[in-house]
């Protein structure tokens, strides 16, 4: 069915029925590993230490160290460790690690695992932090950085303690709204960015604030340039769209999805659930964003699978955002 929706080419459609799927409980260690130590010795080597994961606040796990054996059980190609973590979360797990491939230096950890979504949250906020680091270093200091990964209430939470806690010392803000996929907060979103200053308050003895966040009004008061790519959908598309028509700032990147259209779910007699599309959305010129990308001002593509080679061809946008001038 969802194959036959599918020649209809429009986004946001699809079909599901009824969940009977159980979700798998694998516990995660907060490790990567390395691929062709695998590959081609069938050893575990770490390559990675994810930053605040059960590995990472426990001592005496390191880059370059191998797992041996999880419970008891020793690791050789083969191996599967995600069944091994099966329905280990957040219970106490022992782990045998070495420095060296031979397996001298023995030592015994005990972590309690986390879960797969919740890894996922931590290698997000490592990715933002490292970005925000990179805004930092290549701007000189003069330059903040978030990012929005959807259009959601908590993404919103999230750009408010993200712009008062860092960005209001910056001259200028990077917004990042790559591979957003969307929700319903852009009016919120272009309030605080689109907001002028035009009063500060400074209490005796004290620093010189702006006076819209100093009595409690969301307001950004810095100019910001918008960066996106071919992942921006749905209402991310929305918030470019109003980003430009505003003439808020430059925007950098690719063209976004050409997903917007608005539409409900309805559930059939079987449990069968089908959206269905009830609104459709124009930009400022008119015309149906839908299959419509909004295109950036300054277009950067970056080629497939570099960040994943770890090379370097000068197309990074946030490179290309940092250095646009900012309004």
């Amino acid at each position: 069915m969802n194959m036959m929706v599918g020649e209809l080419n429009a986004s946001h459609l699809g079909v599901g029925g009824p969940s009977a799927f159980t979700a798998t409980t694998v516990g995660k260690l907060g490790l990567r590993f390395d691929r062709n130590e695998y590959e081609s010795n069938g050893r575990l080597k770490i390559a990675e230490v994810i930053a605040l994961s059960p590995a990472a606040v426990t001592k005496g796990v390191a880059v370059g160290d191998y797992l041996l054996r999880v419970e008891g059980t020793k690791i050789a190609a083969g191996v599967n460790i995600d069944e091994l973590l099966e329905g280990r979360v957040a219970k106490r797990v022992e782990l045998e690690f070495s420095s060296s491939p031979d397996g001298s230096n023995r030592r015994e950890i005990i972590l309690k695992p986390i879960s797969t979504g919740a890894e996922k949250n931590l290698l997000y906020r490592q990715w933002v932090e490292s970005n925000r680091a990179y805004v930092e270093r290549v701007s000189g200091g003069k330059l903040g950085y978030v990012h929005l990964p959807d259009m959601g209430q908590g993404s919103l939470n999230q750009l408010y303690i993200d712009l008062d806690v860092e960005n209001q010392a910056k001259q200028g803000v990077v917004i990042d709204i790559r591979n957003n996929n969307g929700g319903f907060i852009n009016p919120y979103v272009i309030d605080v960015l689109a907001r002028r200053g035009y009063l500060t308050m400074q209490e005796r003895g004290l620093w010189e604030v702006p006076a819209r966040s100093a009595l409690g009004q969301r307001a950004l008061e810095r100019p910001t340039v918008l960066v996106v790519n071919q992942h921006s959908l749905s209402d991310a598309e929305d918030l470019t769209e109003g980003y430009k028509s505003l003439k808020l700032g430059k925007v950098v990147g690719e063209p976004t999805s050409g997903w917007i259209i608005f539409t409900w779910n309805t559930t059939l007699f079987d449990g069968t659930t089908f959206r269905l599309p009830r609104q459709l959305i124009r930009g400022t010129d008119g015309k149906n964003m839908e299959l419509n990308p909004r295109t950036p001002d300054v277009p950067v593509t970056r080629p497939i699978g570099e960040t994943m080679t770890g090379k370097d061809s000068g197309a990074n946008p946030l490179d290309r955002a940092v250095k646009e001038p900012l309004p």
